[in-house]
């Protein structure tokens, strides 16, 4: 597997219309409802978002993607609009992930798969137990297991909530964007800071402990389909070189890549960059 590095110039600034997507679907698994949306034509690909996510975590990317696939973007059991697993474990997200989505794209329906973040251990845990993924690509994957390099300090937002202050959490949330999850201040921008607000305010589900136990290795030495991996070249929660060659050792049908200028987020922050990257997942 290859590692290569993508230079991208100026700061990506994709337009978006994801606001716009009206097809949801809510189905239900034991009395505990997923929510999908679905928008586009074509063979069908599932993009899964990270730990304090939202399906809005692929705002930048949707439209881009829709006009090759058709997208389906779940909020993951325990966010946003969706109600949580049965346990507070993986295994029991994936399963309520998969038994909602089986019977919305078939469940012997070749897909592609894309996760970002936590997402990224929730997708290769997928692979290993459903057939037919096609092709994954993994986004800042969590559940590497090797080190990380923290710029600092998370601030709890927990407080400012309570307090009702609202400039407060503002400030909160746009600290935290800043340290974890994107690089450039003039990134951190009012749709990036409503987006990680709401989603932060809905989750349920904490992943954290689930994400720094590891695991993704093993779940990728069990799929053995084209993967394709990216970090930003900022990742707080990784050092992409050391993650690539770990990850990639041995792969095949793989290609690794590192986007200058971005930080965790880096379908956000490079949106333009990483749609065209994630055309690999059409071949």
């Amino acid at each position: 597997m290859e590692v290569s590095t993508e230079n991208t110039g100026a700061l990506s600034r994709a337009p978006t219309s994801f606001e716009s997507i009206e097809v949801l679907h809510r189905p239900v698994h034991e009395g505990r409802q997923v929510a999908w949306h679905q928008v586009g034509d074509g063979p069908p690909l599932v993009l899964l978002h990270g730990g304090h996510g939202s399906w809005q975590h692929w705002a930048r990317n949707i439209e881009a993607l829709a006009g090759r696939f058709t997208v389906w973007v779940p909020d993951m059991p325990g966010y946003g609009d969706s109600d949580g697993p049965a346990e507070p474990t993986l295994a029991s997200l994936v399963n309520l992930l998969q038994a909602t989505m089986d019977p919305l794209l078939g469940a012997t329906t070749p897909i592609r798969l894309a996760g970002f973040s936590f997402g990224g251990l929730v997708a290769a845990t997928l692979a290993k137990q459903r057939p037919h993924i096609e092709r994954m690509a993994l986004l800042g994957p969590g559940g590497h297991g090797g080190p990380r390099r923290p710029a600092g300090e998370l601030v709890s937002w927990r407080a400012a909530k309570d307090s009702g202050d609202v400039a407060a959490l503002a400030q909160v949330m746009r600290h935290n964007l800043g340290l974890h999850m994107l690089h450039a201040p003039d990134s951190i921008d009012e749709e990036a800071l409503r987006i990680h607000t709401a989603a932060c305010l809905s989750t349920r589900f904490y992943s954290k402990a689930i994400s720094h136990a590891g695991g993704l290795a093993t779940a990728l030495a069990q799929y053995s389909g084209p993967l394709l991996l990216a970090w930003g070249e900022h990742d707080v929660t990784a050092v992409p070189e050391q993650a690539a060659r770990t990850l990639g050792e041995g792969r095949v049908n793989g290609e690794t890549h590192i986007v200058p200028g971005a930080g965790h987020w880096v379908q956000y922050e490079r949106a333009t960059v990483v749609n065209e990257l994630l055309k690999w997942l059409s071949r």
